[in-house]
C-alpha cells in the first residue's frame, strides 16, 4: 500500500481522494473521492455524477448525524441509483457509505442506502402535548396550580400528515408565581400542534380568594368553609378538578389537579398525580398537580408525580412545577408565596425516513427503532416535514 500524500487540497490514499474539510452544504460529487459530511445543522444533498463502470464515491458521517439530519442521493439527469431515478438516502449514524457505479442499467449502488420517496414510508405522527401549569396562591395555606392539559394519540391511532406542509406547534410556558394582592395564582399558557390545543392549568386560590379553571384545575385555599378547586378538563378531558381547602389539622390548601386524578385524591392537600406517557421511548409521568401549603410546624406536602410543586409550610416558597412537564406549582403558606407552574412539552414520532424543520433551537430530535423522536420545548411557529 503506498504512502497517503496531500495534492492540490486533496488526502489521496488508497483507490480514493479524500477531500480535506467538511461538507455542511449541497453538493456535486466526483468520482473517485471521498467527502466527510456533516449533517449536524441540516440535511445534506449530494449530487452524483456520471458514471464510469467501476468508479467509487465515499461519504462518511463525520457527526454521527445521519439518523437525524439525513444525507441525500441524487442523480445526475438519466443516470440511475440501485436501477432507479428516485433520490435515495442514508439515516444510519456513523456510516461510511461507498457508492459504485455498476452500469447505465444499476447506476450508483450501495448497500445502506434506501429510496428517499415520500410514498415509501406514509407520514403518520403520534404526539403528546402538554400545556403550562398554573402557579400555586400565595399568603395563608394556599391551594396548589393545577396541572396543564394532557393530550396525547400515543397508543392510539395516529394522525396522517403531508410532507412539504406548514404545521403550527407552540409550547406553552408556566404561569407566573404570584406576589401582590389578591394572592390567587394565574393560569399557564396553552400548547398546541396542527390546532390540537391542550389548556394551561388553573391556579391555586389565595387567602380569601378564588382558584381558575384549566386543564386541570387550581387548588382551593384553606378558609372556615374550604374552598372548591375549579374543575379542569374539556373535551376531550385534559385533566383533573382540584381540591378543596381543608379547615382542620394543618389546615392544608386544596391540591391542584392532575392529569389522571384530582386534587386531594391521595390526602388532604396532595396534588393530583399526572399520566405516563412511553412516546420517547421509556415511560414518563407528565401533568401532575402542585401540593397545598399547610400550618407552620407541619410536614410539607409533595406535588403531584409529573412535576408538580410541593407546598410551602411557612418556611419557604411553594415549588414550582417542574419545566417541561406542565407540572401544577405549589401553594404558599404565611408569608411565603406559592410557586411558578412548569412550562409545556410538545412530542412528535413518526417514522425515521423523514426530517422536520422549523423552530431551530427548540428542539431536538432521537431514533427510537424505526421512528424519530422530536421535543419541542419552548417557542412557537411551524414545521415541516421533509
Amino acid at each position: 500500500m503506498g504512502q497517503t500524500k496531500v495534492l492540490g487540497g486533496l488526502i489521496e490514499g488508497a483507490g480514493t481522494a479524500w477531500q480535506e474539510g467538511l461538507k455542511t452544504t449541497n453538493f456535486t460529487a466526483i468520482a473517485g473521492e471521498g467527502y466527510f459530511v456533516n449533517t449536524t445543522s441540516t440535511e445534506i444533498t449530494v449530487t452524483l455524477p456520471a458514471g464510469v463502470v467501476g468508479t467509487e464515491i465515499v461519504i462518511q458521517d463525520y457527526a454521527g448525524t445521519f439518523a437525524t439530519n439525513k444525507v441525500i442521493f441524487a442523480s445526475n439527469g438519466s443516470e440511475k441509483i440501485q436501477g432507479s431515478t428516485d433520490d435515495y438516502k442514508c439515516i444510519i449514524n456513523n456510516a461510511t457509505v461507498t457508492l459504485i457505479y455498476q452500469d447505465a442499467t444499476k447506476g450508483w449502488n450501495a448497500d445502506n442506502i434506501e429510496t428517499n420517496a415520500a410514498s415509501s414510508v406514509p407520514l403518520t405522527v403520534h404526539y403528546l402535548v402538554v400545556a403550562g401549569g398554573g402557579s400555586g396562591g400565595s399568603n395563608s395555606n394556599s391551594g396548589g396550580g393545577g396541572a396543564g392539559g394532557y393530550r396525547t394519540n400515543y397508543g392510539g391511532t395516529a394522525l396522517s400528515l403531508n410532507v412539504a406542509t406548514n404545521y403550527n406547534v407552540t409550547v406553552g410556558g408556566g404561569a407566573a408565581a404570584t406576589t401582590s394582592s389578591p394572592w390567587n395564582g394565574t393560569v399557564g399558557s396553552n400548547s398546541d400542534f396542527n390546532n390540537i390545543s391542550a389548556t394551561g392549568g388553573g391556579g391555586g386560590s389565595g387567602q380569601g380568594g378564588s382558584s381558575s379553571s384549566g386543564g386541570s384545575g387550581g387548588g382551593g385555599a384553606y378558609d372556615t368553609n374550604g374552598n372548591s378547586g375549579n374543575a379542569g378538563g374539556y373535551s376531550p378531558v385534559e385533566g383533573y378538578a382540584g381540591g378543596n381547602g381543608q379547615a382542620s389539622g394543618s389546615h392544608p390548601g386544596g391540591g391542584g389537579g392532575g392529569a389522571s386524578e384530582s386534587g386531594n385524591t391521595d390526602g388532604a392537600g396532595y396534588g393530583g398525580d399526572g399520566a405516563s406517557n412511553s412516546i420517547t421511548g421509556s415511560a414518563v409521568v407528565y401533568a401532575g398537580g402542585g401540593s397545598g401549603g399547610v400550618s407552620a410546624g407541619y410536614s410539607i406536602i409533595p406535588g403531584g408525580d409529573g412535576g408538580g410543586g410541593a407546598g410551602s409550610n411557612n418556611s419557604a416558597l411553594g415549588t414550582s412545577g417542574t419545566p417541561n412537564t406542565g407540572g401544577g406549582a405549589g401553594g404558599g403558606s404565611g408569608g411565603y408565596g406559592g410557586g411558578a407552574g412548569g412550562s409545556g412539552i410538545v412530542i412528535l414520532r413518526y417514522p425515521s425516513g423523514y426530517t422536520i424543520s422549523g423552530l431551530s433551537g427548540h428542539h431536538t430530535t432521537t431514533t427510537v427503532g424505526t421512528d424519530k423522536v422530536t421535543s419541542f420545548t419552548s417557542g412557537t411557529g411551524t414545521i415541516s416535514f421533509s
